[in-house]
């Protein structure tokens, strides 16, 4: 191959980078404003911090979407995700339980996982908690830019799942969303690179 050939080889490889990184940056962008509101067995919600086993403002915001799908009969269940990090005396969903609880939703429409650390964990242990429940549909809250990964997860989990994302995410001005948004980026792009080796 001449040096001519190897630079337009490499330039055409450049682009093509780039347009890959651009395209799913705008998929992220405008699928989070897709919200298909789809009668489902269950909300999986997806967990956030807690602060002082309270949850954080972003994570109550989740919570409180989830609790209004329930509310409004499009859900029967949820499901709240998330584990215990550092020094937290209760785990994510132990917090969210309790919270939605003091919302008025029964204690037996409540489903929780202990386990998750991060998003995929979140969605694998739900799954394994739907299953023994004979739950077969879902609808995923969380933030929405974080909608497109964890739809993706869940689609490669087997779970059969419609995207609702919050609308009163605390992520609103530019400047707290697109550090999120360049966040969410990159690991959607690392979780697609890492899929062929999850078959």
């Amino acid at each position: 191959m001449t040096k001519k050939a190897k630079y337009s080889t490499l330039l055409l490889s450049f682009f093509l980078i780039i347009a890959f990184i651009v395209y799913t940056a705008y998929s992220i962008w405008s699928f989070s404003k897709v919200n298909e509101l789809k009668k489902s067995d269950a909300a999986i919600v997806l967990g956030a911090a807690v602060w002082n086993d309270e949850p954080s403002p972003v994570f109550q915001e989740r919570i409180n979407h989830g609790i209004w799908l329930y509310k409004n009969g499009y859900v029967t269940k949820l499901i709240f995700t998330g584990g215990k990090s550092g020094e937290d005396s209760y785990a994510e969903s132990e917090v969210a339980r309790v919270y939605a609880i003091a919302m008025n939703v029964p204690d037996e429409d409540i489903l929780i996982e202990t386990e998750s650390n991060i998003t995929e964990e979140n969605l694998y242990y739900a799954n394994m908690i739907a299953s023994k429940n004979s739950l077969k549909t879902f609808i995923i809250v969380s933030d929405p830019l974080h909608m497109k990964r964890a739809m993706l997860m869940a689609e490669t989990i087997g779970l059969e799942a419609h995207s609702s994302p919050t609308p009163t995410t605390l992520y609103q001005s530019m400047e707290s969303k697109v550090p999120f948004f360049f966040r969410e980026l990159f690991f959607y792009i690392g979780y697609l690179i890492s899929l062929p080796f999850r078959m």
